[in-house]
């Protein structure tokens, strides 16, 4: 799952005071209408996060094989904005299409059970640890806050995110590593991980325990990464960058938050690609070794592998790639 900007953030974050906060720690939160209510809206959050993760698989699956280098078509010479040859690699659509003249439409959907559950434990977990800590229990920023108090508030809401991504990045983790390898299968058309109960017993018996948190650690870097940049360059530019007397101001500030993401996310997708590669690194499959990649010995090494490379936003997008050669090798027509 790193990274142009990604074409999804890294990471998907509930609002502050979301609809499942507020129901568990609200009058209702026991037996009754509002612990229905409660309920109700956990089951809505897993159906749609589940829904999310279904449509996007395609989109995620392609960006994995781009990740590991994977190039089954030949690049295409085009014109760029100033109308110079150069070589275009293939965008998602025509690699979709390569994927579905290969293993059929059903083949875009390869790992998506094992990703299916991750969404869903990431999800639940995200849900429990809202019930453990209710957000009522912190002050909100508020306009009429001063500066120290509102920065304090936005620390301790961040905090409160940052817990909860890093529980649910670490429940979720061993799903998301079985999905990982099993779309990377297409690379050498193994079939090595075929269901996800063989795939855990597979990773148990061959690497152990940790086998399940290959690629953890970075995970959780560019997630904190994520999260404290964003909220705290969006709280910066609201409070100073944004005048209180201009009428769109608050218009302005619901929207900084999303555009910080959307910003940010491109700084942290090295974090993504390198713990992606991790996780499928020298586990017995074609995409996980040489020639695609090294046996890496952490994900340090795979990190200045990558930088040394020129590759540390490989995947990072999808519909315009150019191919690492330059435009004047091209013949002038």
């Amino acid at each position: 799952m790193a990274a142009a900007a990604p074409l999804l953030p890294p990471v998907a974050r509930a609002p502050p005071g979301g609809v499942t906060g507020r129901a568990a720690a609200g009058p209702g939160a026991g037996p009754g209408p509002g612990g229905a209510r409660a309920e109700g809206a956990e089951g809505l959050f897993v159906v749609l996060g589940a829904g999310l993760a279904a449509a996007s698989h395609p989109l995620l699956y392609v960006k994995l094989l781009v990740q590991v280098g994977h190039e089954p078509l030949p690049p295409t010479v085009g014109r760029n904005v100033l109308g110079r040859k150069v070589l275009y690699l293939p965008g998602f659509f025509t690699y979709a299409r390569h994927i579905v003249e290969v293993d059929g439409k059903r083949g875009l959907f390869r790992g998506l059970t094992p990703r299916l559950i991750s969404s869903t434990l990431s999800t639940i977990t995200r849900g429990s640890v809202k019930k453990a800590f209710p957000l009522e229990d912190m002050e909100h920023v508020s306009n009429k806050d001063d500066v120290k108090t509102s920065l304090r508030k936005v620390v301790e809401e961040t905090s409160h995110e940052m817990m909860m991504q890093c529980v649910s990045r670490v429940v979720s983790h061993p799903l998301h590593v079985i999905s990982m390898r099993c779309m990377v299968q297409f690379v050498g058309r193994e079939v090595k991980y075929s269901g996800v109960f063989s795939a855990i017993g597979r990773i148990f018996k061959e690497e152990g325990i940790l086998g399940f948190f290959i690629g953890l650690v970075p995970h959780i870097l560019g997630d904190v990464i994520f999260l404290w940049c964003c909220n705290l360059l969006a709280h910066f530019i609201n409070t100073y960058a944004v005048d209180d007397n201009f009428s769109q101001a608050s218009v302005i500030r619901s929207y900084t938050k999303f555009v910080m993401g959307i910003a940010v996310s491109m700084l942290t997708y090295p974090f993504l690609l390198v713990g992606d590669l991790m996780a499928v690194n020298n586990c017995g499959l074609r995409a996980g070794l040489p020639p695609y990649a090294p046996a890496f010995t952490s994900w340090i090494h795979c990190w200045r592998y990558l930088s040394a490379q020129g590759q540390l936003f490989r995947g990072s997008s999808l519909l315009f790639r150019r191919a690492p050669m330059p435009a004047a090798s091209f013949p002038i027509d």
